[in-house]
């Protein structure tokens, strides 16, 4: 078999390592998938009758304007995850057992990563799912689901490669789920819960220029129909621009450890 195809063979096998192992601890995948559900219900049926006033439509403006937000933060709280079981692995020393049998190096953050993205699609599948039970009334295309599915993936596979370059780099598992804790953040410090031009200028100004903004506002605009103008291709950048610096960063950490 040629060197390619050796590699996608060690590469599938290690996913079905991390698919089992997320099926083996439960409990993890319960509280990644629970937690931004629940902080959907508290923004929404507390804080959004409030905050929905704001944008003029009460608690069902709000539903709607809130979900693009959650979204990313359920994926940033998976790939957390994420970055404890890499940190895990090279603490346990089963990295070293890996490193004397003959498979790809590569296929072990490869199996690492694609886990975590289709755990990270669940994970959102299920909460846009609760979100419609509520009130989330999406008026998008099947080709503007496709287009907003895939910028999603993108985001995934972004922040999972970022935080597997966090796990490779943390000292214990620890401070692996410290260590990607800002991901969670932004989507607060966005327009992921009210809008940019409510905040402070200082804040204002961080809100619209970091990277979860744009993002967030194009899932908005293809799942809504408000406006997107350059964000999508910004979004693009960003997530594309992420995910190869993340890449090389934990490629190059894990050959030198």
């Amino acid at each position: 078999m040629s060197t390619l195809t050796l590699a996608a063979r060690d590469s599938s096998t290690m996913v079905r390592r991390q698919l089992k192992r997320l099926l083996r601890y439960p409990s993890m995948t319960v509280q990644l998938v629970a937690t931004p559900v629940i902080i959907l219900l508290l923004f929404v049926y507390v804080l959004g009758g409030t905050l929905g006033e704001g944008l003029g439509g009460g608690r069902d403006a709000y539903v709607n304007y809130v979900v693009p937000g959650i979204l990313l933060m359920t994926a940033s709280m998976a790939a957390t995850g994420t970055a404890v079981m890499v940190a895990t692995d090279m603490t346990e020393g089963i990295i070293a057992r890996f490193r004397t049998m003959r498979i790809s190096r590569a296929s072990v953050l490869t199996g690492h990563v694609v886990a975590s993205v289709v755990q990270q699609l669940l994970s959102m599948a299920v909460l846009i799912g609760i979100a419609l039970a509520i009130g989330f009334r999406p008026n998008a295309s099947a080709a503007e689901w496709l287009a907003g599915a895939a910028l999603l993936t993108l985001f995934a596979v972004a922040v999972t490669w970022l935080s597997v370059a966090l796990g490779l780099k943390s000292p214990t598992p620890e401070a692996a789920s410290n260590a990607p804790m800002p991901l969670i953040l932004l989507p607060f410090l966005g327009s992921g819960f009210v809008p940019t031009d409510s905040m402070p200028t200082v804040l204002r100004w961080f809100a619209e220029y970091q990277p979860f903004t744009p993002i967030m506002e194009t899932v908005r605009g293809l799942l809504l129909g408000t406006p997107i103008g350059n964000s999508a291709l910004i979004a693009t950048a960003w997530c594309a621009g992420i995910a190869v610096v993340s890449y090389l960063w934990a490629k190059n950490t894990f050959n030198k450890a």
